[in-house]
């Protein structure tokens, strides 16, 4: 089996219809967990997957859709597997993952209580390739989300682009693609408005067409059946479905 990417939900923070933007990167020997929102573990459940299949999660950022299951996924790791799994993240994020943790974690005893009680901490240095495995290299570039908040997008096998959350940054989807060869893009979109801690669509088909034809659209509303056949070259991810990198 190739390196492939399940996208568990492929909705926006507000979305109803789409589970939390969140992906499982799978490989024959590793599989990652990209982001924890609240949904996680229910959108784990619906695709048929397990904690067991899982032998970390990386954090991308802060906000709840992204790591809000955090607690919800300890307790699993503790009761279904009898120990925590690791969990990666920017050295910047740790502090803020403790309160974030402490702030959502249930008051029932049966949950780990801190951020170091459920998982193995693993700090990632950003702009440096890291190992996961045979056949996944993970790279963390420091991406602009919200003002004064860290956030990160992924390079992956040095061949893929996962923006995560991000404000628009075309330079660097040019740098990305003409100069470092990247071949596929898995980028945000924000489908109505004007982008402004987000990627619109609007944003996103301003750019020349060798860029577009290499994205797919995520983190999406539930407007986005009404926009099918509207993104020119860009086609929509779709939550639960495989796809090979």
């Amino acid at each position: 089996m190739a390196v492939q990417l399940q996208m568990l939900g492929t909705g926006d923070a507000h979305a109803k219809n789409y589970y939390n933007n969140n992906g499982l990167l799978l490989s024959p020997d590793y599989t990652l967990l990209i982001d924890c929102g609240t949904t996680a573990p229910a959108a784990m459940k619906a695709a048929g997957r397990s904690v067991h299949e899982i032998d970390a999660v990386l954090i991308t950022h802060l906000h709840e859709d992204h790591a809000g299951g955090l607690p919800e996924l300890g307790l699993l790791a503790r009761t279904d597997t009898g120990g925590p799994i690791m969990l990666l993240a920017a050295e910047a994020l740790i502090e803020p993952l403790r309160e974030s943790y402490r702030k959502n974690c249930p008051s029932a005893p049966r949950y780990p209580r801190s951020l170091e009680e459920a998982f193995n901490v693993k700090l990632l240095k950003p702009d440096t390739p890291h190992i996961l495995s045979g056949e996944i290299t993970l790279e963390l570039l420091r991406t602009p989300h919200i003002r004064g908040k860290d956030s990160y997008s992924l390079l992956l096998n040095s061949t893929v682009f996962y923006s995560a959350d991000m404000i628009f940054q075309p330079e660097l989807l040019l740098k990305l693609v003409r100069k470092q060869g990247i071949r596929t893009i898995f980028h945000e979109c924000q489908l109505a408005g004007k982008g402004v801690i987000h990627t619109s669509l609007d944003q996103l088909l301003s750019l020349p067409p060798d860029i577009r034809e290499r994205i797919s659209l995520m983190h999406y509303s539930d407007e986005k059946p009404s926009y099918e056949g509207k993104t020119g070259e860009m086609a929509f991810l779709e939550q639960q479905a495989v796809y090979p990198l």
